[in-house]
């Protein structure tokens, strides 16, 4: 629920700040007072478009906060975006002399999409032009599905159809492209079979270098391994001899001086390594042998890699991903030259669309039952007597939106046929029709808060009282905020302002007041018109009050 809206320089509003209760709520004032600059402030701090033109004269910068009770449904989104909201949910929208905007959730800075997105789940705002839109065919099938709660069937549709789509088009590439890709996947097998037939495994390069490397220089590595051994062991001025008569002199040394004995371990150990030395190179030597043919076929190896790597302009490490990244191409195209497998695909694919599409059309035709009877109802009671609604439902090429047109269409008298609502609706019908919709649909929505900005424009007299009633019912189930102009709503309402506006330096300001019961008076004796307010006009609109207040 809305709780508070504050309002800094925003059109003439220089400050202003309205605490909301529940039920069903008005503002009234006289033409040009700034009652829909309410909406459109509230609206901004929601996340709609706004520019440098929504500032007060003179101000640097429109400042407007909308404070709220967040429902439970909104915890999820909080959670998801890392808001926290403890108690209250603050949604902010500055917008300065330059026109550059910045919105907050609870002093978050956020997008205004993120503004939008948690705003469309606050508040539902229902436009004093609304009937014109309703006009449109996509706007009636958006008020079917919203009255019906579709919104998860027609995502699904969305995707089934995007996905038979999809296929669709890869279907038609392949049968429009077959030449050109049977031409890329010939090259491609070649190239393929070039890399298959060389059979480079992974590793395989660095270890032929390696081999290679070993045996061609096996003799010279068997000559210094002897080399080696020699100066190391095998003659009387060898490392080992000097090393052992050395640590034998130091032993003869420790008899007269024991400090000798870190010297002395030390040449054990130069002892000992060299003798494991020499002993590795024995081994070494036993393992290297001369095999000119395993080199003739190293040889061979690496020059058909080398081959190979030319041809395809590469380095020979790289062969291996070059062959893996050519057969994941050959297998999509594959994929995309097997017609037949891409029609049996796009035939499951339509199957599943008109599966969703079918589940669809049965869920808008129950709907569609509904809101025709309800609205039905309310024509009554909104001076249409006799006058019958209903939602026809016509068979339609297959779309991202379903299988079938929609279209409102209305009866204005007992024993007329429907036709279309913009043929046969006039203003002042059509303006009660889609308050009668907006009431309807309305009820079954989850968001707390409902605006109507001056959607009952073109009625009056009795039918405005209906409306009235219609609202505070409404009320009773959601907060309601109304801009009204008719006597007859501001009656049924549960707390009442009065926007007025006042010259002051030269300069226009918009206030808003709550209104006591004997403000509600004056104001509705104000609406009910006439320059002066008479007793009489006083007394009628105690009349008015008189119901509502019991």
């Amino acid at each position: 629920m809305l709780r508070l809206l504050n309002i800094r320089d925003f059109v003439i509003v220089d400050q202003a700040e309205i605490a909301f209760g529940p039920g069903f709520t008005v503002f009234s004032g006289e033409t040009g007072a700034g009652k829909s600059i309410l909406v459109d402030a509230l609206a901004l701090a929601l996340g709609e478009r706004g520019d440098a033109g929504v500032l007060r004269e003179g101000a640097s910068r429109a400042d407007i906060s909308a404070v709220f009770d967040p429902p439970p449904a909104v915890a999820r989104w909080l959670a998801e975006h890392d808001i926290d909201a403890d108690g209250e949910l603050v949604l902010r929208r500055v917008i300065d002399a330059q026109g550059r905007s910045r919105g907050y959730i609870n002093g978050v800075p956020v997008t205004l999409a993120q503004l939008r997105e948690l705003g469309g789940q606050l508040v539902d705002i229902h436009g004093q032009h609304a009937h014109q839109s309703l006009l449109r065919a996509d706007a009636q099938r958006d008020l079917l599905d919203s009255h019906g709660g579709h919104g998860a069937l027609r995502d699904e549709m969305q995707q089934a159809w995007q996905a038979w789509r999809q296929i669709a088009r890869k279907l038609e590439a392949a049968e429009r492209d077959a030449g050109t890709l049977a031409a890329e996947r010939e090259r491609l097998q070649w190239q393929v079979g070039e890399l298959d037939r060389l059979g480079l495994k992974p590793g395989e390069w660095d270890a032929l270098q390696a081999e290679h490397s070993r045996l061609a220089h096996a003799q010279s590595l068997l000559e210094g391994a002897a080399q080696a051994i020699a100066a190391l062991d095998e003659s009387e001025d060898s490392a080992h001899s000097r090393v052992t008569a050395a640590a034998q002199r130091v032993a003869q040394m420790l008899r007269h001086d024991a400090s000798l004995k870190t010297v002395h371990d030390e040449l054990e150990s130069a002892r000992i390594a060299i003798a494991e030395a020499v002993s590795d190179l024995n081994a070494y030597l036993s393992r290297v042998e001369l095999d000119p043919d395993r080199l003739a076929e190293l040889d061979a190896r690496l020059a058909a890699v080398f081959e190979t790597a030319r041809k395809f302009r590469c380095e020979p490490e790289q062969l291996c991903e070059l062959r893996d990244s050519l057969h994941a191409q050959l297998a999509g195209l594959d994929e995309a030259t097997d017609v037949d497998a891409l029609r049996r695909q796009a035939e499951q694919a339509r199957q599943a669309c008109e599966a969703v599409a079918g589940r669809l059309t049965a869920a808008r035709r129950k709907a569609a039952r509904q809101l025709g009877k309800a609205v039905t109802e309310a024509m009554q009671a909104l001076a249409m007597q006799g006058g019958s609604f209903r939602v026809e439902l016509a068979s339609a090429e297959l779309s991202a939106h379903g299988a079938e047109h929609i279209e409102f269409q209305v009866a204005g008298h007992a024993g007329t046929t429907p036709r279309a609502l913009a043929k046969v609706a006039s203003g002042g019908e059509l303006a009660r029709i889609s308050l009668a919709l907006s009431v309807i649909a309305s009820r079954a929505a989850r968001v707390p808060t409902l605006i109507f900005d001056e959607v009952d424009s073109g009625v009056g007299g009795a039918v405005a009282e209906v409306v009235g009633r219609l609202l505070r019912e409404l009320g009773a189930r959601h907060q309601v905020l109304c801009v009204t102009h008719l006597p007859q709503v501001a009656a049924c309402a549960n707390a009442h302002y009065q926007v007025s506006k006042a010259e002051r330096a030269g300069v226009t300001r918009s206030r808003i007041a709550a209104l006591d019961e004997q403000g509600r008076v004056e104001e509705i004796a104000r609406m009910l018109g006439g320059l002066t307010i008479t007793e009489t006009t006083r007394q009628h609109a105690r009349e008015m009050l008189a119901p509502q207040e019991g």
